[in-house]
């Protein structure tokens, strides 16, 4: 993205380049002595996995299999008892060396289900984030992924954690990657990168009737781009002030309805180092941005069709509609704050997208037993540009906790060592197809309690939907949801040969047009795990898991589980 996020982190990494020499001391290596010791593996890490370490680097790689046995039982909303076999293969990998860092969790999960009204069924998830330097401070290369299985409401609103079955589940998932490169002409920095991603959504029905008597068209798949490139000096080179000119485009192409969201800038930055911790910031530029779509066949009663696929069908013999657009001088200013290595702010406010605009970043790792880290963002995209953001925010060395019995990780990563945070539950919150503007703010706190580590994240998104007027889409023009999240869990060792696990979770969804369509998705777990052998762990679970609705009767379910996991 080429917007304010993005002019924010580019910011963060030049700042130290655009100080004196005297003050790029205060602001040093993040990446330094600093950072945790390097200790025993905790978790599943500590019961098998491979290791290879060398000159401080380190790389594990845990393959395993697992079988369990799930009882479910309706409290509200029915009174059906279900029990299941779930049979998993995954491998969880952390990656720690001279050119290569990240992490890489990924699970697949096949359900034969003995009793109850539930189908059999298998579901994908994990997530990865890998970064390699093809040449070392000149040349990386970043990729990075996402898949989750969740539960879709009437509305569009969506959930992680789900339980539930058949229509109601959409798989999810998302790749991106691409190169970066960072160098320089004489006393010039340069610096140009390219992503691309690409979202894809599996629905059974795509089209689902809201209670409020509007429908839905829940997203199908996108391909979101962004290039950008930057030219600077530091400050006393030319000016007392740094400069840096700076040029970016993207666009995103989702397939429903051919809706394109396409963005060009081309800005200038000054930094003005104040003290050595301190510097501030502004920049003004031109922006264009369009967002387009075209409308659906109709049919001799002028409604729209649906075609074999669920969706609708795209009526590629008319011109393209302009749903939203808007060039011109855009602006922000802002301060960029690092009194040490541990903490950094950047806090920014502008005009962009003909309103005020607010976004910024904090990160506070007072010692290697805590990390704070918030988020605040706003932009343009569709959905599959806005997970894409948001997988690419979480730490390349995260931390991430499963749900024990839908197998899924939890929307919220912590890192392991560097402090990172980030959560991808407001991404998810709906999968309308129409694209939007997108605000809000995410954070993650993670923490160690003696032996345990803790973590919690929250956050708030609010989703302005963009359709062209007299097409399908315009009855979403201008409507509004609201989703606030909260994922919280403890785990630790109990002894030398078990372990403990507990997390909470809950989801609100609004929809400012109907209150009918509002959600809320809530839950808990608790985990045991007990070392059986020197590969073999026993595993035991219980769950209570909600969903609030307005029209539709609510539903409650207690969840217990027994299995076995060999970790190769």
């Amino acid at each position: 993205m080429t917007g304010p996020a993005s002019r924010a982190l580019s910011a963060l990494v030049l700042l130290a380049a655009a100080l004196p020499a005297h003050a790029q001391m205060a602001y040093g290596d993040v990446d330094s002595a600093d950072a945790p010791s390097d200790g025993a593996d905790g978790g599943s890490g500590s019961r098998g996995g491979h290791s290879l370490r060398s000159g401080g680097a380190r790389t594990r790689i845990q393959p395993y299999i697992e079988v369990n046995q799930v009882v479910l039982a309706q409290l509200q909303g029915g009174d059906d008892v279900l029990t299941y076999t779930a049979v998993a293969a995954g491998v969880d990998m952390t990656l720690s060396g001279r050119r290569t860092e990240g992490a890489v969790s990924v699970r697949y999960e096949r359900r034969f289900v003995e009793k109850g009204n539930f189908g059999d069924g298998d579901t994908i998830s994990g997530l990865a984030r890998v970064k390699h330097d093809l040449v070392p401070r000149t040349l990386s290369l970043e990729a990075g992924g996402f898949a989750a299985r969740t539960s879709v409401e009437r509305s569009g609103a969506a959930s992680l954690n789900t339980l539930a079955n058949a229509d109601a589940v959409s798989q999810v998932w998302s790749v991106y990657g691409g190169p970066a490169l960072s160098t320089h002409a004489g006393d010039v920095a340069v610096n140009a990168s390219y992503i691309a991603g690409y979202s894809k959504v599996t629905q059974k029905e795509a089209i689902l009737l809201s209670p409020d008597g509007t429908r839905a068209d829940l997203f199908d798949h996108s391909l979101a781009q962004n290039a950008q490139v930057s030219a600077g000096v530091k400050p006393g080179d030319v000016l007392p002030v740094g400069l840096v000119a700076s040029g970016g485009w993207s666009q995103e192409d989702v397939s429903n309805l051919d809706q394109r969201v396409r963005e060009v800038r081309a800005g200038l930055q000054a930094t003005l180092p104040v003290t050595m911790s301190l510097a501030l910031v502004g920049d003004i530029g031109w922006n264009d941005v369009e967002v387009s779509s075209r409308d659906a066949v109709r049919g001799a009663n002028g409604l729209p069709v649906i075609g074999s696929d669920g969706r609708y069908r795209t009526d590629k013999s008319q011109p393209r509609r302009i749903a939203y657009d808007t060039s011109g001088i855009v602006w922000d200013v802002g301060v960029m704050w690092r009194p040490s290595r541990r903490t950094a702010l950047s806090a920014f406010v502008g005009r962009r997208y003909d309103s005020t605009t607010y976004y910024g970043t904090l990160s506070y790792t007072p010692n290697a037993r805590q990390s704070l880290n918030i988020a605040v963002y706003d932009g343009i995209s569709g959905f599959g540009g806005a997970l894409t953001n948001a997988v690419r925010q979480m730490p390349t060395d995260f931390e991430v906790g499963r749900n024990p019995f839908s197998g899924d990780i939890g929307g919220c990563a912590l890192g392991s060592t560097s402090g990172g945070g980030g959560c991808v539950n407001g991404a998810l919150g709906s999968l309308s197809s129409a694209v939007f503007r997108g605000r809000g703010v995410t954070a993650t706190y993670g923490f160690q309690l003696g032996r345990s580590r803790a973590g919690i994240g929250m956050g708030y998104s609010q989703r302005k939907f963009i359709g062209a007027r007299g097409t399908v889409l315009g009855a979403a023009d201008g409507r509004k949801d609201e989703t606030f999240f909260i994922d919280a869990g403890i785990s630790g060792p109990i002894d030398r040969y078990s372990s403990y696990s507990v997390a909470v979770f809950d989801s609100w969804y609004r929809n400012n047009a109907s209150s009918l369509a509002d959600v809320n998705s809530y839950g808990m777990t608790a985990g045991y795990s007990r070392q059986l052998a020197e590969r073999l762990v026993g595993n035991l679970a219980v769950g209570l898991q909600g969903i609030d609705r307005k029209l539709v009767e609510d539903e409650l379910v207690a969840t217990g589980q027994l299995g076995l996991r060999y970790n190769f």
